[in-house]
This record gives structure tokens, sequence and C-alpha cells, in this order.
């Protein structure tokens, strides 16, 4: 086994026990607090404001629990370890031409800009009511929300720069997205568990390993994640969904067809005028935005419905 491979494979290790470490200290500090102030609802104002400070906290859960990793993939990233895995980092990769007389990052103007709608669905899906009684899948959802919030800096960067880390960081950050979506479609369906939710997000991260054993090792596990995440939604709307969850499911996977379809054809629709400015690969971006949206249309929906008949 090559020198990069082995490398590689004890970073990302690392990650995965780093992300072990985060989960228990994080979880200590939770059941401590929970358990001090078990009886909020009847302390009066004081139980409202713990009640508050706990609401921030769930936020502040998620926020920590997506901040941290990335940060540790940013820095492994930048070592090197992955430098045998096969990116592309030239301009020539994608059919829009890029305008030397505009800065980097705008360097192809329609393809820089339309990240910025990962940002605005992440926002949105961020400051989205509903859930409220719900902690886990609020928290569920607020760290979907931090993942697309973060995916769209991430590609710009990628085009902005050509480097090779982006490059890395845009394959790799798509796994445990993808990831999410089971894990999510498990604390609807079965209640939430903690260790499930980490085990699958740090094997999502392990997963990129295959990158460096095969020049497709990515593109295998992309498949294996995009088919989990479709199979985990298709049983989660079998056994909780209606009419209008079908729709959002059909939605979200149309624009997953979308996201991969034009990606792959972008320069053979290039061919064609009407994707000469507007290509192939920016139409994949604006699909896999409005995949992000659906899927949190679908799950907060049957999140909903799922709560409702468990109180009810």
């Amino acid at each position: 086994m090559r020198k990069s491979t082995v490398t590689g494979c004890a970073a990302l290790l690392c990650v995965d026990v780093a992300l072990r470490l985060l989960h228990c200290v994080h979880i200590e500090i939770y059941i401590y607090i929970c358990g001090r102030r078990c009886a909020w609802p009847s302390q009066g104002f004081h139980g409202w404001a713990v009640h508050g400070l706990l609401f921030m906290k769930q936020g502040m859960s998620a926020l920590v629990h997506v901040l941290v990793p990335f940060l540790l993939c940013v820095a492994v990233a930048n070592t090197g370890v992955f430098d045998q895995v096969l990116v592309d980092t030239s301009y020539e990769h994608y059919a829009e031409r890029a305008l030397p007389q505009l800065p980097g990052f705008l360097a192809m103007p329609f393809n820089c800009l339309v990240n910025a709608g990962y940002a605005v669905v992440g926002i949105y899906w961020l400051r989205a009511p509903g859930l409220e009684q719900e902690r886990a899948l609020r928290y569920a959802k607020d760290v979907f929300a931090l993942m697309a919030l973060l995916y769209g800096p991430v590609q710009w960067t990628r085009l902005a720069t050509l480097r090779r880390a982006p490059a890395v960081l845009d394959q790799w950050f798509t796994l445990p997205i993808f990831a999410w979506v089971p894990v999510w479609c498990g604390a609807v369906a079965r209640g939430w568990s903690a260790p499930r939710a980490l085990a699958v997000e740090a094997c999502s991260l392990f997963s990129y390993a295959l990158a460096l054993l095969h020049e497709r090792g990515f593109e295998l596990a992309l498949a294996a994640h995009v088919a989990a995440a479709v199979l985990a939604a298709a049983t989660l709307q079998r056994a909780h969904g209606d009419s209008a969850s079908r729709r959002y499911f059909a939605l979200a996977a149309l624009a997953c067809a979308g996201f991969v379809l034009l990606k792959l054809l972008d320069h053979f629709l290039a061919q064609w005028w009407p994707f000469q400015r507007l290509t192939g690969h920016f139409w994949s971006k604006v699909c896999d935005i409005l995949q992000f949206h659906y899927s949190f249309c679908f799950l907060t929906d049957v999140s909903r419905r799922a709560a409702r008949k468990r109180t009810s």
C-alpha cells in the first residue's frame, strides 16, 4: 500500500477519534445541565430562562458538532495526505468560459455566484419555525442547515483558488451531507440515537479513504451515499408519509438526479447555445440547492407528523 494511502487513512482515523471525544464531552455537559434543570417548567421566570439557555445550547451544539469536524477536515486536507486523489484544478474542467478580466472569485461568474444559494437555503432553514417541542429533530434540522451554509463557501473557494485542498474538501464534505439524511430519517422512525448518528457520520468521513485506493473511489463512495439517502427517505415515506411528503420526496429525488446528470453532461450540453453561458454545471448546482430545500421540506414535514402521532 502506498505511503500516502496509509497516511491518509491515519489522518481520517484521527478525525474519527476527535469526533468521538467531542461527542462524549458535549453529551456529558448536556446530561449534567438537563439533570440539574429537569424541572424547569415549574420554576417560574428562572425556569423559562433555563429553558431559553437550553434552547440556545442546542443551537450551539449543532454549530459545534458541525464546525469542529469541518475545521479538522480543513486541516487534514491541507497536510498533503490527499495529494494522490484525483481532482480537477483547472478551468478546463468546466464548460463555462473563464473571464480573465474579472477577479478570481468571479472568474466564472455564474458558477461562482450560484454558490450563494447554499447560504440562502441554510439560513432560511436555520430560522424556519417548527419542531420546537422536538429538540432532537430540531437539532437534526439545524445540523443539516449548517452543512448547507458551510458547503457553499467551500465550492466557491475551489473555483476562486483552483487549489487542491478546496477541491478535496468539495468532494469530502459531500459525503457526510448525504449521510445526514439517513440519520435524520432514523431519528424520526426510531428516535434519536447519538451513538448511531456519530457512527454514521464517522463512517461517512472515513469512506473518503476509497479515493486514496482507486481513482474512482470517490464516485463509488458517493453512489453508495446517494443510494442510502434515497432508500432511507423512501422507507420513511412508506411508514409516516402522506401525499404532501410524497411530492417533496419526488422533487428532492428529481433534483438529485439533475445534480448528478447535469454535472456529468456539462461539456456535452455546451454544444447548444442555451448551455454555453448558463452551463450544465451551473444548473447542476441549482439542482443541488433545490435538493437541499426539498429534502428539508420532506424531512420537516414527516418529522412534524411523527411528532403529532407521539403526542396524540
